[in-house]
């Protein structure tokens, strides 16, 4: 392998690391988040250093001394709006929110492929590192792939990975073909007319609409998971009636629901059959209604050229990819970046007794770092090192 890392490399990654797990920052709101990143990456003297890409994006190329194909590496900038419950000396210090999901990890890795690439450029193509912003409201990728400068860093494939609690240590799941579901949050305003609470029958209260919709939405649900064909799951997520008082029968109603297929396919016809029993249940009330999306995500999926490429780099790496825990029922904002590259993502284990994603007891197994980094350029190093 043309590439090394150092134990000096990877033990100043993990102080790294540790320094963006203290700091999170959520999704759009990424600043301090992409400065740090931008003065690690400038001080390794990338060809070229784009930031404020779709918003606090940054992306680094290294370019090879001759013409060949290109590869994306990609990671995520952003923590979630969760607050830590841990007590190690690096836990977040900022109230409500912590990279709960290892995006931190992810950062750090990405960085190691930055150190070693400095050292030495490829020998043809380019390599971009892409760190993302806003992946976890799924509003990113769309934001940089828009961005005009994205052009220049449009390659042949695209990697990325994520940790995975319950997998074994180190271990390596990939697959061809959907590993991600589609998903987005449909939220449903329900509108009548409040009431004085000692005469209600003078207003319009949107209660037993409410109390409706929600079986019937969870009903719209097909299959155990995403392996069964045409998997669809309808999730409550939030109710509001009314507002916090007694003295007020309710007028107003909110209910969000998360719709999710493993397919982008199956999505239309989801999305059309949640929106026509609103629509029946809003007018069999007597009721206006309103329904808004967000969190948009597409599906993600594995090209098999990519995982070929990702197989052989694991492979002289002495791991051995399974397919558990895919495809995953969670989304991922990478699906997008599969319109425009041969896209793979690959899932690298964070032990059977690691905290669930998104637990507020979630950290980043720091032994990960130099796993993933060297998978990573070993992908590099055998198409634009190896003839």
């Amino acid at each position: 392998m043309s590439y090394q890392l150092g134990n000096s490399d990877i033990v100043e990654l993990t102080e790294w690391r540790r320094e963006l797990h203290r700091f999170p920052e959520i999704s759009g709101e990424e600043a301090q988040t992409a400065r740090r990143v931008e003065d690690r990456l400038r001080a390794l003297g990338p060809d070229r250093l784009l930031t404020g890409l779709g918003g606090h994006g940054v992306a680094a190329v290294f370019e090879g001394a001759a013409e060949g194909p290109g590869i994306m590496i990609r990671c995520e900038l952003d923590a979630l709006p969760i607050p830590e419950i841990s007590t190690f000396d690096h836990r977040s210090q900022v109230p409500g929110k912590g990279h709960l999901c290892g995006h931190d990890g992810h950062m750090s890795m990405v960085m190691a492929v930055a150190r070693a690439l400095s050292r030495q450029r490829p020998e043809k193509g380019r390599v971009v590192l892409m760190f993302q912003p806003a992946e976890e409201d799924g509003s990113g990728a769309a934001a940089v792939i828009s961005d005009p400068r994205f052009d220049e860093t449009r390659t042949d494939y695209a990697l990325s990975l994520h940790n995975m609690p319950g997998l074994p240590l180190g271990s390596v799941s990939l697959r061809r073909g959907p590993v991600n579901c589609a998903s987005r949050g449909m939220c449903i305003g329900l509108n009548g007319r409040t009431a004085h609470a000692s005469d209600p029958a003078t207003g319009l209260s949107p209660m037993a609409a409410l109390a409706k919709l929600m079986p019937e939405l969870t009903a719209l649900g097909h299959g155990n998971g995403p392996e069964d064909a045409g998997f669809t799951l309808a999730t409550v997520t939030h109710a509001r009636l009314g507002e916090a008082t007694f003295g007020v029968a309710p007028g107003q109603a909110e209910l969000w629901v998360t719709l999710r297929t493993m397919l982008d396919a199956d999505m239309a016809d989801l999305v059309s059959r949640a929106e026509a029993l609103v629509a029946d249940c809003a007018t069999e009330a007597g009721l206006e209604h309103r329904i808004d999306y967000h969190d948009v995500f597409r599906h993600c999926e594995n090209d098999p050229e990519a995982v070929e490429l990702l197989t052989r780099a694991m492979a002289a790496e002495g791991l051995t990819p399974g397919e558990a825990g895919q495809p995953m029922r969670a989304s991922e904002d990478f699906g997008r970046f599969g319109d425009h590259a041969k896209a793979v993502m690959f899932l690298l284990g964070a032990g059977e007794t690691c905290p669930s994603l998104h637990n507020p007891d979630y950290d980043f197994p720091d032994e990960l770092i130099p796993i993933g980094a060297r998978i990573f350029l070993r992908a590099v190093d055998q198409l634009l090192n190896e003839t």
